[in-house]
């Protein structure tokens, strides 16, 4: 081994030279990282989920939620009350029809009393008794001067326009005392039936034949006061 020279420092070894590359990856390679990193970026900005509650909904708000509970509130109230209300129009409705019909029965009961009682009788010639027919009449009649007390009738006798005035005034008047006496014998009070006789003054018809004289010869009657209880069912 050969010997340093003295005197001499000995000089430190060179380092080695390290030599640098710069690695450039080829193009198609550059752009699958560049998709890469744009799908990456993409997915961290994905938007939240429909369904998932947003940060700024009433959720955990205590003011938002009681303010819309009032609200779900008042439109049910305001649902009730409109029910309520068709409810009440339905039944004023019923009610209405009802009494309308209840009128109406009335009105009707009312015009088939009148009639009855205001029907005429007739009687045979130059007679003042009452026939069979005339007898089923007056019981109709009784029927409804017994249930209503209030009511006063008139009888008015006439004759056919055969014989003389005088004669047939009396004879109007036995018929007219006829039917009278037909109710004050069932109960009815004489003070409630008047009479009168208008003889052959007020004939229906003046045909000279019996059908004419047939209607001519009659009791007819009038309602002089009560005729208001009539539309009354008690």
């Amino acid at each position: 081994m050969p010997r340093r020279a003295r005197g001499f420092p000995r000089r430190p070894a060179s380092p080695p030279t390290v030599r640098m590359t710069t690695f450039s990856p080829p193009p198609r390679v550059a752009l699958l990282l560049v998709l890469a990193l744009a799908g990456a970026a993409a997915c961290r900005r994905a938007p939240r989920p429909a369904g998932a509650p947003s940060p700024t909904s009433d959720a955990g708000d205590p003011a938002r939620l009681d303010s819309s509970a009032r609200a779900r509130a008042r439109d049910s109230l305001d649902a009730a009350q409109r029910a309520r209300a068709l409810r009440d129009s339905a039944a004023l409705a019923d009610a209405q029809r009802t009494a309308r019909a209840g009128q109406g029965a009335r009105d009707s009961g009312a015009a088939s009393r009148r009639s009855v009682l205001l029907a005429p009788v007739y009687f045979d010639y130059d007679q003042s008794e009452l026939r069979d027919d005339a007898r089923a009449a007056l019981e109709a009649k009784l029927a409804v001067l017994t249930r209503y007390r209030a009511l006063r009738v008139r009888v008015a006798g006439h004759t056919d326009d055969r014989g003389a005035d005088e004669y047939n005034l009396a004879l109007g008047g036995r018929r007219a005392a006829a039917v009278k006496r037909y109710f004050a014998e069932r109960g009815v009070d004489a003070d409630r039936v008047d009479v009168v006789s208008f003889g052959k003054e007020r004939p229906t018809c003046e045909a000279e034949d019996e059908s004419c004289w047939g209607r001519n010869r009659r009791a007819e009657f009038a309602v002089v006061r009560g005729g208001e209880a009539l539309g009354s069912d008690r």
